[in-house]
């Protein structure tokens, strides 16, 4: 008997962890009211099973024993018999490949298909590579009480030499991470199926004072640890799954610290040049015992902070390091480590729970399933309004679009977006009036996969979302996909006044935001206010000036540009800073979670200033965007060293000419097909190149015999050719294009008109004295033609020889297809013409 079904029979009184689910789940539903010793499976039953399966087994092989003599076939029916017992109907059970029986269950599909303020949260779907651990890692919220200062650089600090595992000692490595050149596959809920590896170092004994490292959990991407002295590690992070590239944002977990010890972190693989770390940016350090004890959250910590180039070539893209030195608060602690404050797909559903079950804010806000992932998990959405009282009013009311963390990395965007969130479903009078006025479409998290994996830019499709909005491949870029098939069906319904997406930027410091311009003369600097009263609401964190509004060609997949393009004015990509303010009272600061969701109440604030009855505000700041650009054109034309009259040539000039270009991210690394369709057409084109070169290297005899032939008719005619001109034939060779039915002459052409019929006797007067007969004159006439045509025409060739023959026009087509041009379709020009009417800015009544 098969030893996996024989373990199973042998276990009587043992219940079935699947059946007991099952068991709950359908008396849950009322589809199974009977006792639990009434089921056919259940332990009670056991025997009567196995007596059952036993004699039909006994009684089937019996017949069947002289024609099935091997013990392996014996198996096999045995399995066949069982399947087709009416005591073991199920469709749970996997085959192979081969379409054998594998003794496991499948996975059970979803229960709930939409988010249940009843039921548990949904779990995090993981690629089936990962291995995730089975603890729950959750952090409180904090505000430190003092003001957390940039780093003050003294000029001394240390640049640890990068030795790597050959001098040092692996204490930490991941093996359960794809490898380069695959793809997505599939997912399941947490994730590798099997035991979890210990992948860190044993501890010798209470004395061994080696950190232990773990990043298997959300958001977390350590790939691995190298020590190199006592206190000293060296650190390598995964770049984003199904990438080589991407690798700023990090998140691990340490235990076994020492407190009065001093430890070094070096991450060895950094690809940025430039990094926030130069310039005083901190890491942050978050304590357990600290947050259990005495309610301390994540923080600043470290010294001799330093962010150089790694000095060892191997002739690959060059890798940037990070380093820095801590001491941790307490012995014996589990202490975590992060680019900028976690927020995480579970953080999320979390916070949208409380928002279902809240009994007054579920009244104006419906959270529904915007699509899965590719993952699986799901993409949730936010329609958030106060309830109409006549379906004019309904009508009336224009469309605000939010969205963020299309970039998984930049954890920014969440904090703000949940200070938005607190803020306009509060009891506040502006949040009830804002309710009135407009629809919130909010997309909390549009690539849940990348949080869940910790990626830093890209989706388990291997690429940057934030360069796809035009996509039509709806499965390999589900949340893009939809997100801007929701906001069209808005745009067929209602205005849209404003379309944020919350970012977060790794080099430059404070807020600002990423635009477009309109050159229409009428709207002229009009997409410049919201962001200039946004300055003037948040003087402290955001700033005016470095706000971009030039749109590059490499930018115009995001999110800004195509929801510009299809008709919304003010459309706008917000970057907060990983590091801090260079502004006002926070000058110098590091930000802290509080001043991020400052910034999603902001954003309200600015709205209802954007959207007042008075005037006075929007014509002030278009006044005052005029006196600024004025003199960023006078500071542009001196840098040229012109002069000119704004008075006379103001029409004339493009802003986009005048505004420089933004500070460009390396997400164009990512742009392009998804991994496994690249993979796939990478396939097709091998394939396809094989077969061609098959085809070319397969030719029948009476091919070869031909081509020989040709050659030695083309070299004789030569050698005929030189022995002419020696003679003095050139002047009989001139008479001979007679005989070609496609010379462009004029001459040639009257005489293929007349077609002039000359006898032999004609013939051989014409060719008298010549050591040329009339084949060889006629081959060598051939082949001069031939090479005249291949002179015109010298982009096309041969792919096997022809038959021999006086008329070309049964030549074969030629074998190379013609060149494309780069430029295969006009690109669209963009006018006056093409720019839809600019909404109204004013609200004149309030319902």
């Amino acid at each position: 008997m098969f030893p996996a079904l024989e373990t199973e029979l042998k276990q009587e009184t043992l219940p079935d962890p699947y059946e007991d689910f099952m068991y709950r789940h359908l008396q849950y539903y009322g589809y199974f009211k009977a006792q639990r010793a009434s089921l056919p499976n259940s332990a009670t039953n056991q025997h009567v099973w196995k007596n059952n399966s036993r004699h039909l087994l006994n009684s089937s092989l019996g017949e069947r024993d002289e024609l099935v003599a091997d013990h392996l076939q014996k198996e096999k029916l045995f399995y066949s018999l069982m399947l087709n017992s009416p005591l073991l109907k199920s469709r749970q059970l996997l085959h192979n490949d081969f379409g054998d029986l594998s003794p496991r269950l499948r996975e059970p599909p979803d229960l709930f298909a939409f988010f249940s303020g009843n039921g548990p949260l949904q779990a995090p779907r993981w690629p089936v590579e990962c291995e995730v651990i089975k603890e729950n890692v959750h952090h409180i919220e904090w505000v430190p009480p003092q003001p957390e200062y940039f780093y003050q650089p003294t000029g001394n600090e240390r640049l640890p030499e990068i030795v790597g595992e050959e001098r040092g000692i692996v204490v930490y490595q991941l093996d359960s991470v794809p490898t380069e050149g695959s793809y997505f596959t599939s997912s399941r809920v947490g994730g590798r199926r099997g035991i979890i590896k210990e992948v860190a170092v044993r501890l010798q004994g209470p004395e061994d004072n080696t950190l232990l490292f773990e990043s298997r959990f959300e958001s977390g991407n350590l790939q691995k640890a190298v020590r190199v002295n006592t206190y000293e590690y060296e650190l390598t992070l995964r770049t984003d799954l199904y990438t080589d590239k991407h690798t700023q944002w990090f998140y691990f977990r340490v235990q076994n610290t020492r407190k009065d010890a001093t430890y070094r972190f070096t991450i060895v693989n950094l690809l940025k040049p430039k990094s926030l770390y130069t310039i005083g940016m901190k890491p942050l350090m978050y304590s357990q015992l600290d947050a259990s004890t005495h309610s301390i959250g994540w923080r600043r910590e470290g010294n001799e902070i330093k962010y150089y180039k790694n000095n060892s070539d191997d002739g690959q893209q060059p890798f940037y390091c990070l380093t820095w030195t801590v001491q941790f608060p307490h012995d014996q602690d589990t202490c975590y480590f992060a680019h900028f404050y976690p927020y995480t797909y579970t953080d999320l559903q979390c916070y949208l729970l409380t928002i279902v079950n809240n009994p007054v804010q579920s009244q104006f806000c419906k959270l529904r399933t915007l699509c899965r992932s590719l993952a699986g998990n799901t993409v949730y959405l936010l329609t958030i309004t106060n309830p109409s009282r006549t379906p004019k009013e309904a009508a009336a009311k224009k469309a605000v679009v939010l969205s963020a963390r299309v970039h998984p990395g930049e954890s920014n965007g969440s904090w703000v977006m949940k200070g938005f969130l607190d803020f306009i479903l509060s009891n506040s009078p502006d949040a009830q009036l804002l309710r009135d006025i407009f629809i919130f479409k909010v997309v909390p998290m549009l690539n849940p996969d990348g949080v869940i994996v910790g990626n830093y830019r890209c989706s388990l499709a291997g690429r940057d979302l934030n360069r796809h909005y035009k996509t039509i491949l709806k499965e390999s870029f589900p949340c893009i996909w939809y997100t801007r098939n929701m906001i069209k069906r808005v745009l067929e319904e209602r205005e849209v006044l404003l379309y944020c997406d919350f970012h977060g930027h790794s080099r430059k410091n404070n807020i600002f935001l990423y635009g477009c311009n309109n050159n229409d003369r009428k709207y002229w600097l009009h997409e410049r206010v919201f962001p200039l009263m946004l300055s003037k609401n948040a003087p402290d964190t955001f700033s005016f000036h470095s706000c971009n509004f030039k749109v590059q060609k490499s930018k115009e997949g995001t999110g800004r540009v195509v929801m510009w393009r299809m008709g919304i004015l003010n459309s706008y990509t917000i970057e907060s800073t990983f590091g801090g303010s260079t502004l006002g009272s926070k000058r110098d600061m590091h930000f802290t979670t509080e001043d991020l969701k400052s910034l999603g109440y902001h954003v309200c604030d600015t709205l209802l200033d954007f959207c007042d009855p008075d005037q006075t505000k929007f014509a002030q700041c278009l006044a005052e965007l005029e006196e600024l650009l004025q003199q960023e054109i006078h500071k542009k034309f001196h840098e040229l060293g012109d002069d000119m009259d704004l008075e006379t040539g103001w029409s004339d000039i493009s802003l986009s000419d005048i505004e420089s270009s933004t500070s460009g991210s390396d997400s164009s690394l990512s742009d392009g097909l998804p991994v496994h369709l690249l993979n796939i057409a990478d396939e097709l084109s091998q394939k396809k190149i094989c077969k061609k070169k098959k085809k070319k290297s397969l030719q029948t005899r009476k091919q070869r015999n031909d081509k020989h032939q040709k050659n030695n008719l083309m070299q004789k005619s030569k050698l005929t050719e030189d022995a002419q001109e020696r003679a003095g034939f050139a002047s009989t060779l001139q008479k001979q294009p007679t005989f070609f039915k496609n010379s462009e002459s004029a001459s040639s052409s009257t005489m293929k008109n007349e077609k002039p019929r000359l006898n032999e006797s004609q013939l051989n007067r014409r060719n008298e004295g010549t050591s040329l007969n009339r084949s060889k004159m006629t081959a060598l006439i051939l082949t001069k033609n031939k090479e005249r045509m291949q002179r015109e025409k010298p982009e096309y060739t041969l792919s096997r020889p022809s038959k021999r023959s006086t008329d070309t026009s049964q030549e074969p087509a030629p074998a190379l297809k013609p060149h494309w041009s780069r430029n295969r379709y006009p690109a669209t020009k963009r006018g006056h013409d093409a720019l839809t009417e600019y909404p109204s800015l004013h609200i004149y009544t309030y319902p």
